[in-house]
């Protein structure tokens, strides 16, 4: 799997994206820009980008439409710009398909990072399945985990709760959507199961439960595994 190389910049500022394209360039990623979500999706059909850096203000249509359209055919990563900061937008955003959002403003250095992540776990996609996240290693199809190199032992709950961060490793993951997959439809309710499950999952997995650096709560939205 090639890196993620071509980026698809799709914001109506032109001075956002002089921004991201500077820092992206010096990167090493090749940009193509669209000014509003026509082009935009025009340009991700026919240019083939890697991922997309997606702006929700466009002038012709909104964003979050934008980025319904596009996962009608496409698994390609989205990042979100948004002004919006509430853990309704947050969760609107991450169930029609975005990958990750940040809220403007934003620093470029901290839009490389999460476009690190977002590579690494695309590469990962296509690699074995065991998924590597700071001192963790979880081994998917043998149902194991060991933190640097310990095995620790988890339930079964326990362990399809982390899976399911794994597989989206850096990438937030909606309360609704591991109660959903963990607990099954009747349980989207329950988010104290989350809570509970989360705070054992620390106490086995984190360095200091009470200041977690790998299982993080996004609040009001979900949680996410630190790549």
């Amino acid at each position: 799997m090639k890196n993620l190389r071509r980026v698809l910049v799709i914001d109506d500022e032109a001075a956002i994206r002089r921004l991201l394209k500077a820092g992206l360039e010096a990167e090493g990623y090749a940009v193509v820009e669209a000014v509003d979500g026509e082009s935009g999706l025009r340009l991700a059909a026919t240019q083939a980008p890697e991922l997309v850096i997606l702006d929700l203000g466009l002038p012709d249509k909104p964003g979050l439409r934008v980025l319904e359209s596009l996962r009608q055919w496409s698994e390609m990563p989205v990042m979100v710009l948004t002004v919006q900061d509430s853990a309704a937008d947050k969760v609107a955003l991450l169930d029609a398909g975005a990958d990750d959002y940040l809220t403007k403003p934003f620093s470029v250095p901290e839009l490389l990072a999460r476009l690190r992540v977002l590579e690494r776990r695309v590469r990962g996609a296509h690699s074995d399945p065991v998924v590597k996240a700071g001192p963790l290693l979880i081994d998917l199809a043998g149902h194991g985990v060991s933190r640097d190199g310990e095995e620790i032992k988890l339930t079964s709950t326990e362990f399809d709760f982390l899976r399911i961060l794994a597989l989206n490793l850096g990438k937030v993951v909606t309360q609704r959507e591991i109660l959903k997959q963990v607990w099954g439809p009747n349980a989207v309710e329950h988010s104290h199961y989350l809570r509970i499950y989360a705070a054992n999952l620390r106490k086995k997995l984190e360095e200091d439960p009470a200041e977690p650096t790998l299982i993080l709560t996004e609040p009001g939205v979900g949680y996410r595994l630190k790549g």
